[in-house]
């Protein structure tokens, strides 16, 4: 694997590590499948693209975005919580519909070229070669301190109470809703924060490869349980910040693994869905692997 293949490895692991952050709040954080990503992925680039090329900043841009993601969200837990939807169906109802707001908001257009717009990546790298650093690590960099941002602030708010409440409602919706919480509100928000955090991703990665595409969203969901399952199979643990954090390495060993499996030359570009299922597979049985070997172990020590 080349230089290049690895820097550009890190570099989608650690943007689409927001977007695993976000599956995992609703996947197991609440508990909640959620299909809306797909959707709202592609929505938060759409949003962040149309409003650069309507001359707002950059940085400026990323708020909308993650509004839209919010507000799509909002749209499946409410679904879910007041019409009685099941979760499974109303996510991939919102996730139909984004699909024609998507190319609603991009103007009835399936994709808004930014090549010749301003981006947030173009003042990192000007920073990034005042420093002497090699320009191609900016956007490493730039990815890098917005998911430690990131993580720092899901962190602490899994420490207030509303994130008590999330953490409860995942767990036993029974108990925290006799104690007086209103479960439905907070599967709203706490699904709206997900696909916040998702449109942020699909914003940055618009700026970041010049263009936001109507399909851009197609597979996210799948990439971002593979992460969550290689990361919690690595490096999980029980507590809530080893877990946060081992999502987002997970994010960056599971696109690793797909660089160094198509740099081969044994697989194609097309065979992506087929290395992410096997990445999958083999992360899942890895933990019976280990179980198995350590009960063998142990049963011949003490044959």
């Amino acid at each position: 694997m080349s230089f290049y293949a690895f820097t550009g490895a890190i570099e989608q692991g650690l943007v689409y590590g927001l977007m695993t952050l976000g599956v995992f709040i609703t996947f197991r954080v609440l508990d909640f499948p959620d299909l809306t990503v797909d959707g709202s992925l592609p929505l938060g680039a759409a949003v962040s693209a149309v409003c650069i090329t309507g001359g707002m900043s950059p940085w400026l841009s990323l708020l909308p975005a993650m509004g839209a993601g919010f507000l799509a969200g909002m749209v499946t837990g409410i679904l879910t919580t007041r019409l009685k939807i099941l979760h499974l169906l109303a996510s991939i109802l919102t996730m139909t519909a984004l699909y024609s707001v998507n190319i609603r908001v991009m103007g009835g257009r399936p994709n808004v070229p930014l090549i010749t717009k301003p981006t947030v990546i173009g003042p990192v790298r000007e920073l990034v070669s005042s420093l002497g650093i090699n320009p191609w690590l900016a956007s490493s960099f730039l990815f890098l301190v917005l998911v430690i941002f990131v993580v720092a602030v899901l962190i602490w708010l899994m420490r207030t109470e509303f994130g008590q409440a999330l953490l409860a409602t995942g767990d036993n919706p029974k108990m925290i809703t006799s104690l007086g919480v209103n479960t439905s509100f907070t599967i709203v928000v706490g699904v709206g924060l997900s696909n916040s955090l998702v449109s942020l991703c699909g914003a940055l990665v618009a700026q970041n490869q010049g263009t936001a595409e109507v399909s851009m969203g197609v597979g996210t969901i799948v990439a971002g349980l593979a992460s969550i399952v290689v990361g919690e199979t690595l490096f999980g643990g029980r507590r809530i910040v080893s877990r946060i954090i081992s999502v987002v390495l997970g994010s960056v060993i599971y696109r690793l693994a797909i660089a160094m499996a198509l740099s081969m030359n044994v697989f194609r570009p097309s065979d992506l869905n087929l290395i992410t299922a096997s990445i999958v597979v083999a992360s899942l049985c890895l933990p019976k692997v280990k179980t198995y070997f350590r009960n063998r172990s142990y049963r011949d020590k003490n044959a």
